[in-house]
């Protein structure tokens, strides 16, 4: 027996020996929305989705799940402090004089800081050399403090003041008030408006040549996290697959895997969709059940660390329709033609294209009308971030980035099948994070 096989048969026969009841299983789940727009996810981040779960109305499948904290390395001091140093070598080869940014992902990638944004600035400016000089809230200086580790100057302003002014301050004291200020482009425009006020003679630029430039390429440290939060996603799926019975809801399965990624220590969601509803890329919200012979598509991830996943699968419970098996043979060789055209130099938009001509190639074109959506988008600290696999973007590939490769094909009304795995560039070509998905009926390899 092949593993396909011990994997198919080990989940009938754990549907034939289980004598758990779904409501049992279900535990108080909130969902929350998806960045993309996506349909709603269920988020181990709530309190409703960790504090209530019975463990003993899982699966044996979650139950078995164990912590992956141990394997992971987070990021160290010395490698942030590399980051800064690139940051500012890629400004001065941009022509930027200084960088300002926000809390938020940005501040964590390059500080280590964990600090979100607000009505109140809170952020810091980094110059074209030096440490960064970090502007507070005055009654948040003790918290901002505790986390600052590179550079030491912290300027505050009072509930009273005008805090972008100490920007324009930063500015002047740089000699770059009529310079350039490179604006981290997840900054508020409320922001960045009251930015250019405080500093009319400076020339706001965006920093995506430089946020972008860093945070593309990854090195082996962020490599290893993406590596183990996609097994842990990917886990997680077999998991809730081997226990999955008709009849159970979206919130059953959601319920279900907030307990697998809370067993295995991270954090996570995904959208849930079944029958006609996979054939809307992001789903619908509207209530739906697990039927015998149907596909079911969850597309989600989990975080480790500031690193995500993204994956997705599409499979059935019972048999497929000969149409359903076409479909996904096809979308599996799009995938695998997108991974093979994926290397050092090759342009984005070519990437994307291979993946497109097999669907074409294959009686599901023209274009965009059954695979509707881009090939892919970066990934990393942020589910979607540089740079993207779509047609136009003729940027070349380098060396350490990372995608999603997820070709889909879409039939209004009837179904739709999408697979998803993350990519990394490597010196050679491409590989996937993750094993392909062989079929509906026997998805982990």
């Amino acid at each position: 027996m092949d593993t396909n096989d011990q994997v198919h048969s080990s989940r009938r026969k754990f549907l034939k020996t289980s004598a758990l009841g779904v409501a049992a299983a279900v535990p108080a789940v909130m969902l929350v929305g998806c960045s993309s727009g996506q349909a709603p996810v269920a988020s181990t981040g709530s309190a409703s989705a960790t504090g209530s779960t019975d463990s003993t109305g899982l699966p044996a499948s979650i139950l078995e799940l164990k912590s992956v904290a141990d394997k992971a390395v987070p990021i160290t001091d010395g490698e942030r402090q590399e980051r800064l140093a690139k940051a500012q070598r890629l400004m001065a080869e941009n022509k930027i004089d200084a960088m300002y940014m926000d809390g938020g992902r940005a501040m964590e990638y390059f500080t280590g800081m964990h600090w979100f944004t607000s009505e109140r600035l809170m952020g810091f400016v980094l110059p074209k050399s030096g440490d960064p000089i970090y502007i507070t809230p005055a009654f948040e200086e003790s918290r901002a403090r505790e986390q600052i580790k590179f550079g030491h100057d912290v300027r505050v302003w009072q509930e009273h003041e005008d805090p972008y002014q100490r920007v324009a301050e930063v500015m002047a004291e740089l000699h770059a008030s009529t310079g350039s200020l490179g604006i981290e482009e997840q900054v508020p425009y409320f922001r960045s408006a009251r930015i250019a006020e405080a500093l009319p003679q400076a020339r706001l630029v965006s920093a995506i040549p430089v946020t972008g430039g860093c945070r593309a390429v990854k090195s082996p440290a962020e490599l290893a996290l993406m590596q183990i939060a996609n097994e842990a996603t990917l886990a997680a799926y077999r998991a809730i697959y081997l226990g999955l019975k008709p009849g159970m809801t979206q919130q059953d399965v959601a319920a279900w895997l907030a307990a697998a990624y809370e067993r295995q220590g991270v954090t996570g969601g995904a959208g849930i969709n079944v029958g006609e509803y996979t054939a809307l890329p992001h789903g619908s919200i509207a209530p739906q059940k697990i039927v015998e012979g149907t596909p079911l598509l969850m597309d989600g991830g989990c975080r480790l660390h500031g690193y995500q996943s993204d994956i997705t699968r599409t499979f059935t419970l019972g048999k497929p329709s000969d149409k359903m098996k076409k479909v996904f043979d096809i979308v599996l060789q799009a995938q695998t033609a997108a991974l093979k055209a994926a290397r050092p130099g090759a342009s984005m938009e070519s990437v994307d294209a291979a993946a497109r001509q097999v669907v074409s190639d294959n009686g599901y074109g023209p274009d965009y009308k059954y695979f509707s959506h881009r090939l892919g988008h970066g990934i990393g600290m942020d589910m979607h971030e540089w740079y993207y696999l779509v047609r136009g973007n003729k940027r070349p590939l380098e060396t350490g980035m990372t995608f999603s490769d997820e070709p889909g094909i879409y039939i209004p009304g009837e179904f739709g099948v999408r697979l998803e795995d993350d990519m990394v560039i490597t010196a050679d070509g491409a590989r996937l994070f993750t094993p392909q998905s062989p079929s509906l009926e026997h998805p982990f390899a």
